[in-house]
């Protein structure tokens, strides 16, 4: 079995983390990381898509007192918690239908805002019309949407030209293979993080002699971990003393926090 999280649109480049075998059980959680990207937009063009794979619909002459400084103030106000209405050309459903099948008809409708949150947004370059730029954001943001936004106040419109995603929570597209790379199944080996290295979650590692308890789902106490937990409720990893990603369990709140084990790993390796 095989599994992505998360799309990227088709103009887009850059990482996209991959689940094999008994990992597609850990793709809700990689989905929903925070992730990084590396983009450019160019001002004076609007489309309906808010990048370049769209249709013009209106081009506008770039102010020529328009400065880098100028636009990352703009872009400052979208660091944050804002609130984002996703583009008309998006897989958003509406009405139980996708926005961009919607659009296809030529229809628009309105979309409720929804929150996100911006960790940066900084212009890298400007050499005009095109301006450079890194966002940092929380899963459902709209990069391109940002673009759009920033185009709209400074008057001239701006959509989304190039983007690249290069983080996704601490994957570094970087250390990423490349599908030329994958020729092999010694190549996919060779590529695969280990279940324990995998997830942003917060660990405990059980003592000696608790693997079964583990493995049959049976609630784990303080006394069967090494340390105490570093959270009081929430998921978290349960691993060996030699990192072996062992289960994700559910921290239970009472008298004595107890882990209960929800996704379990150990059955799956042969």
């Amino acid at each position: 079995r095989v599994g992505h999280t998360g799309t990227l649109d088709p103009a887009a480049t850059g990482l996209l983390i991959l689940c094999l075998g008994p990992a597609t059980r850990l793709s809700e959680y990689l989905t929903g990381l925070d992730k990084v990207y590396d983009g450019g937009m160019r001002f004076g063009v609007a489309t309906d898509s808010y990048d370049m794979d769209g249709t013009v619909l209106e081009e506008n002459d770039v102010p020529e007192d328009l400065t880098i400084e100028a636009i990352q103030a703009i872009c400052d106000k979208y660091v944050g918690d804002i609130l984002q209405a996703p583009p008309m050309v998006s897989a958003v459903k509406v009405g139980g239908e996708r926005l961009y099948k919607k659009a296809r008809k030529g229809e628009v409708v309105e979309r409720e805002p929804r929150p996100v949150h911006v960790d940066e947004f900084t212009v890298l370059g400007y050499e005009p019309p095109l301006a450079t730029f890194r966002v940092a954001c929380t899963r459902g943001t709209y990069v391109r949407s940002l673009c759009h936004d920033v185009g709209e106040e400074i008057g001239c419109g701006a959509t989304l030209n190039t983007l690249r995603r290069t983080h996704v929570g601490r994957h570094c597209v970087d250390n990423a293979a490349t599908i030329d790379d994958l020729e092999t199944p010694e190549d996919v080996l060779d590529a695969l993080v280990p279940l324990g290295e995998a997830l942003d979650l917060p660990f405990v590692v059980i003592r000696p002699g608790r693997r079964q308890m583990v493995s049959s789902g049976s609630a784990l106490g303080m006394g069967d971990i090494v340390e105490k937990c570093p959270v009081s409720d929430g998921w978290v990893q349960v691993k060996s003393e030699r990192g072996e990603l062992l289960a994700l369990a559910q921290v239970e709140r009472g008298p004595e926090v107890r882990l209960n084990p929800r996704r379990v790993f150990i059955g799956d390796r042969k």
